[in-house]
C-alpha cells in the first residue's frame, strides 16, 4: 500500500473508532464517570494501571475500586486513613494486589498534598517524546519506599519497557476531548510528544501494515512506530492508536 493510500486508510479508521460509541467497552469509560479534573486524573491513572487482560474484567475491577472510594477518588486519596483501607483487602486485579494498591494510594496521597496534579512529574519540555518524562515519573512515584513487588506496576522505558499503560494514560490526559473520548486536561505536554500505547493488537496490526519491523514490543518498537505515524500526522500521531486498535480488536486484522 502506497504512503498516501495507507494514510487515507488509517484516517478513515481513526474516524470510525474515535467516538463516544468507543467508550462503553473501553477502560476509559471509568474516568468518564467523573467531571472534576482530579477525580478524572486519579481514576484514569488507577484504571490505566490495571489495564491488562480482558477488558470486561478491567472495567469491572476498576469500577469496584471506585465504589470502594465512594466514587470520590480525589477526596478518598487525599483524606483516607489506614483504617479506611480494610474494605480494600479483598480487592485485586490479577497480580496487582492489596499490597500494591496500598503503596499506590500512599504515593498518590503524598503527591497530591504537595501539588495539584501528576502532570509536572512527566515534565518533558522540548523532548521529542516522553521517554525521559515517563522515567522521571517512575522515579518520583517510587520515592516513598515501595515494596519490591510493586515496581513492576509502573513501567520504565529506561529499562526497555514499551510503557503501554502509561502511554495510554498520557493519551487520555493530553489529547483534546473534541472527539468525546480523551480529556485534554494537561497542557504542558504536546500531542506531538505522545506515543502509541503498544499492545499485542496495535503491534500486530502495525507489523501487517508495514509500520513496524521489530518483533519485540519494547521501547525501541514504540519509537519506530512513532516515526512511522508522525509521517502521517506530526502534530497528533497517537490518534492512529484508535485505528490500529480498532483494526486488531474489532476487525481481526
Amino acid at each position: 500500500m502506497e504512503h498516501h493510500e495507507l494514510k487515507s486508510f488509517l484516517d478513515e479508521k481513526f474516524e470510525q473508532y474515535h467516538g463516544s460509541s468507543f467508550l462503553d467497552s473501553d477502560p476509559i469509560s471509568i474516568p468518564h464517570r467523573f467531571t472534576e479534573p482530579k477525580d478524572i486524573e486519579i481514576s484514569a491513572f488507577l484504571t490505566a494501571t490495571i489495564s491488562w487482560g480482558k477488558r470486561i474484567m478491567i472495567i469491572k475491577n476498576a469500577d469496584t475500586l471506585m465504589s470502594l472510594m465512594d466514587y470520590a477518588p480525589n477526596d478518598f486519596v487525599t483524606h483516607y486513613s489506614e483504617s479506611d483501607l480494610k474494605p480494600f483487602q479483598s480487592w485485586c486485579h490479577r497480580t496487582f494486589q492489596f499490597e500494591d494498591l496500598q503503596y499506590f494510594l500512599k504515593a498518590l496521597k503524598r503527591i497530591y498534598v504537595e501539588q495539584e496534579s501528576l502532570e509536572p512529574l512527566f515534565f518533558a519540555k522540548n523532548d521529542k517524546n516522553l521517554y525521559h518524562g515517563i522515567h522521571r515519573f517512575h522515579e518520583s512515584f517510587f520515592q516513598f519506599e515501595p515494596p519490591s513487588r510493586t515496581y513492576k506496576h509502573v513501567s520504565d522505558p529506561y529499562k526497555g519497557s514499551a510503557a503501554k499503560r502509561l502511554n495510554m494514560f498520557l493519551r487520555w490526559m493530553v489529547r483534546p476531548n473534541n472527539g468525546g473520548v480523551d480529556f485534554g486536561l494537561w497542557t504542558t505536554i504536546k500531542t506531538s510528544q505522545l506515543s502509541c500505547p503498544l499492545d499485542v493488537h496495535t503491534a500486530n496490526v502495525a507489523r501487517k501494515l508495514g509500520l513496524l519491523q521489530r518483533n519485540q514490543n519494547d521501547w525501541k518498537s514504540v519509537e519506530q512506530l512513532d516515526n512511522a505515524l508522525r509521517a502521517f500526522d506530526s502534530n497528533d500521531p497517537v490518534k492512529y492508536d484508535f485505528a490500529l486498535f480498532g483494526l486488531g480488536v474489532f476487525e481481526g486484522l
